[in-house]
């Protein structure tokens, strides 16, 4: 009986100090992450028009996301207010023509894709003629080269109408639909290489075109 009453008594004790350590006690959060929360709190403030508090200075990742908020386009030709102008990422030509005030009216713009997305530098020209061949006529005027001559300056792909592309040297109507057919698709040209995609642009052809052609 002595042997069995002290099992119990060292059963109970172990059991009451299980029950102890194993009891839910409450955990403050670390001091680095008070820290980080009240900094960011404070950036809130800042935003807010509070003015810049005492905290730390942004860190690279704070600054990285800050990059590709804003691009910067040139938006020309028969718009109300031509000249360099301001749009958040992921604008679009539309977008742009909004920002200019707007096309004057009477401006054809059957070859603008105005659903395009746009890129940082780009220009944007609305309702301007080909470019003029040699001694100033433009093509398809009285003396103007005859069709496949290269242009005096080099084509936008993003913006040329089948008529202006049809001006480069081996370029006819067909391969000019292609490649307004691929800048339709795929959002506009972001540079030349990727003529190189055009269905029926082959090496050699790219390489007649590639110093004519801008995106």
């Amino acid at each position: 009986m002595a042997a069995l009453t002290v099992l119990l008594v060292v059963a109970a004790v172990f059991a009451a100090q299980h029950f102890w350590t194993g009891r839910t006690q409450p955990v403050s959060a670390p001091e680095m992450v008070r820290e980080a929360a009240a900094f960011g709190a404070g950036g809130e403030d800042e935003a807010a028009g509070a003015g810049p508090t005492a905290g730390p200075p942004r860190g690279p990742a704070e600054a990285t996301a800050t990059v590709g908020a804003e691009i910067v386009v040139d938006v020309g030709g028969k718009v109300r207010k031509p000249g360099i102008h301001r749009l958040p990422a992921g604008a679009r030509v539309a977008d742009a023509l909004r920002a200019a005030g707007g096309v004057r009216t009477g401006t054809k713009t059957d070859g603008l894709n105005r659903a395009r997305f746009l890129v940082d530098g780009e220009q944007v020209i609305v309702g301007a003629s080909a470019p003029a061949g040699p001694g100033g006529t433009a093509p398809g005027g009285p003396g103007a080269p005859a069709a496949g001559t290269a242009p005096a300056a080099p084509v936008s792909l993003n913006t040329a109408t089948a008529d202006q592309l049809d001006t480069l040297p081996g370029v006819g109507p067909v391969l000019a639909q292609h490649i307004i057919d691929y800048r339709t698709q795929h959002g506009g040209f972001r540079s030349v290489d990727e003529l190189r995609e055009v269905n029926g642009i082959g090496e050699r052809r790219f390489a007649d075109l590639r110093n004519l052609v801008r995106p």
